[in-house]
Formats: C-alpha cells, sequence, structure tokens
C-alpha cells in the first residue's frame, strides 16, 4: 500500500523510521530544556557548604534556592539526618550548591573560589525563609549577622559550614510555644465568664436602673423650672432694689449739693474765726511777755491797785477807830 502499511497490517520500516526519529527529537527538546531552564548547572562550577539546622525544616527540598538578600546564588543539593547517640540529638545538615560566579568578591574574578571561612568570620550565616505561604515552600536565606553566636557542628560534615540562625518567624514561633497557652485560654474564659455575669446582672438591674434615671431626670427637670421662676422674681426684686438704691444715691447728691454752699460759708466763717483767735494770742503772748509794753503798764497799774487798797484799807481802819472822821475828816 501506499501509505507505508504491508498487506499483512505491519508497520513499514520507513514509517518506524519516521516514529523513532520523532521520539529522538522529543527527548533531544527534553534534554536541552532541563539544560536550559532547569536548576541544574552541569557546566558550571559550584562550591560545596553546609548548615546544619536543629529545628524542623519543614517545606524545604532538594532544589530549593538559596538566596543573599533576595538574590539567588545557588541551590539546596541534599537533605540528610544525624543522629549523635551521645548526646541524644538529632541535627539536619543540609548541603549547599554556591555559585561563585554568582557571587564577586573585591580584588577577585568572577567564578574565583569563595573563600567561605572569612566570610563566615565576618559574620555569615544561613537561614530558613519561607518562600510562599500558600504552598509552603522554603528557602535558604544567606546574611551578615556578627551579633548573633555562632554554634559549628564540625563532626557532622567535612564540607565548610555556615552557622544557622533563626529566622524571624522560627523565633516569633519560639516565643508563640513560650507563653502559657493554658493559662491565657483559663483566663480568657473566667473573663468571659465574669463578663456573661456581669451581662446578665446588668440585664436584671438595669430597667430599674433606668426607671430611676428617668424619675430623677423628671425631679431634676421640675427643680431647674423652679429655680428658673424663683430666679426670674428675685431679677425683679433686684431690679427693684437697684432702682431704690440709684434714687437714694441721687437724693444724697442733691441733698450734698444743696448743703454745699452753707459748709461753705461754714468753713469761711471759721477760717475767720481761726484767724481772730490766733491774733488774740499773739496779743496775749505780747501782753504777758517780760519786755512787753503792755506788761509794763499792767504791773504798773497793779502796783498802783495794791497802793489805793493799802490806802482804803487804813482808811477802813481809822474809820473804825474812829467813826467821826467821817463827818470831821482827817486833820492834817
Amino acid at each position: 500500500m501506499s501509505d507505508g502499511t504491508m498487506s499483512d497490517g505491519s508497520i513499514g520500516v520507513g514509517r518506524q523510521t519516521a516514529i523513532g526519529g520523532f521520539v529522538l527529537g522529543g527527548a533531544a527538546l527534553a534534554l536541552a530544556a532541563i539544560f536550559l531552564f532547569g536548576q541544574h548547572h552541569f557546566l558550571s562550577p559550584t562550591q560545596g557548604a553546609v548548615i546544619v539546622f536543629q529545628d524542623a525544616i519543614s517545606g524545604l527540598s532538594v532544589g530549593a534556592p538559596v538566596t543573599f538578600r533576595g538574590v539567588r546564588v545557588g541551590s539546596v543539593a541534599s537533605i540528610t539526618v544525624t543522629y549523635d547517640p551521645k548526646t541524644q540529638a538529632a541535627y539536619i545538615p543540609v548541603t549547599l550548591d554556591i555559585e561563585p560566579r554568582r557571587v564577586l568578591l573585591t580584588g577577585m574574578n568572577a567564578g574565583d573560589p569563595i573563600g567561605l571561612p572569612q566570610l563566615v568570620a565576618n559574620g555569615l550565616k544561613g537561614e530558613l525563609n519561607v518562600k510562599s505561604f500558600v504552598t509552603g515552600q522554603s528557602e535558604i536565606g544567606l546574611e551578615f549577622d556578627p551579633a548573633s553566636p555562632v554554634v559549628l557542628h564540625p563532626g557532622i560534615a567535612a564540607l565548610p559550614e555556615i552557622p544557622a540562625r533563626k529566622s524571624t518567624i522560627q523565633k516569633m514561633q519560639a516565643q508563640l510555644s513560650e507563653l502559657p497557652l493554658r493559662e491565657l485560654v483559663e483566663n480568657t474564659s473566667a473573663t468571659m465568664e465574669s463578663l456573661r455575669a456581669l451581662s446578665e446582672k446588668r440585664d436584671r438591674d438595669l430597667p430599674p436602673l433606668i426607671g430611676s434615671l428617668r424619675t430623677t431626670s423628671d425631679q431634676s427637670a421640675e427643680t431647674v423650672m423652679l429655680a428658673g421662676k424663683a430666679l426670674a422674681n428675685m431679677r425683679g426684686q433686684l431690679d427693684g432694689t437697684l432702682a431704690d438704691i440709684s434714687r437714694l444715691a441721687n437724693t444724697g447728691t442733691a441733698l450734698l449739693n444743696q448743703r454745699g454752699a452753707e459748709l461753705r460759708t461754714v468753713l469761711v466763717s471759721s477760717n475767720q474765726t481761726v484767724a481772730q483767735a490766733r491774733d488774740l494770742l499773739t496779743d496775749l503772748r505780747g501782753f504777758t511777755s517780760e519786755r512787753g509794753a503792755g506788761r509794763a503798764n499792767f504791773d504798773s497799774a497793779l502796783r498802783d491797785l495794791a497802793a489805793a487798797a493799802a490806802a482804803l484799807r487804813g482808811l477802813a481802819t481809822d474809820v473804825e477807830r474812829n467813826p467821826q472822821l467821817l463827818l470831821t475828816g482827817r486833820r492834817p
């Protein structure tokens, strides 16, 4: 037959050759895709390193990326479990394939071996990071952290070891594991019970309290109304009192104005009287002075009066002795 099929139903030689060529072409394309797009770099040299974890590394698998601040610098080559019967501790060594061509150190050519011991001495650490919270896949992240402690396991692997540190999520998990969750739950339950009891008590006590508040509010409103009326009455009385005080002040002002002239006259008369009294005191002072003329005349008059009194006393004595003197008089 012309389509390459024999009369007995078997496939001809040409058809077998075509099928074989198609299969070989597909295999070649698959190998090319693996070389071009896969994570295996058969032609590029890698440098081995190991990170030893003691905690769970869920989500980490062979081929997972190794990154430095988000930049891929290698991949995970293998994951094993090592158990130490002496210390009864289990370790999880994770072997890394670091690609030197992706890391360029100052003073070195691209592709030269990386001095991992020197980088570790400068604080290089490795941690487990969650790559996707949806799929749960993880990756290895490298970072310089000189402050974190360095814990090495020289007997676990022969490759250069990069110290491991806890990631932020692992630190949070450790802190959460240290929390007294049972006590928190019990305290929360007790708090909820207290809130429920308080709510029930509020439902019982709130209606009477609302009624009491409503009554108090009504009484307060009535009191405010009465106080307003009292204030209005008091305001009227205060207005009348202020008017009386104003009239009294005006009357006092008028009286003062009327008596002002009389007070002024009295004051003038008082000033004149004081002046006359001052003059009189001046005259008396001059009269009583030992060197004043008035004082001399006064003393002379007093002496004359004394002499006259002595003469009258003598005359009286003589008349008493001889009454006839009044008729005959004294003879010379």
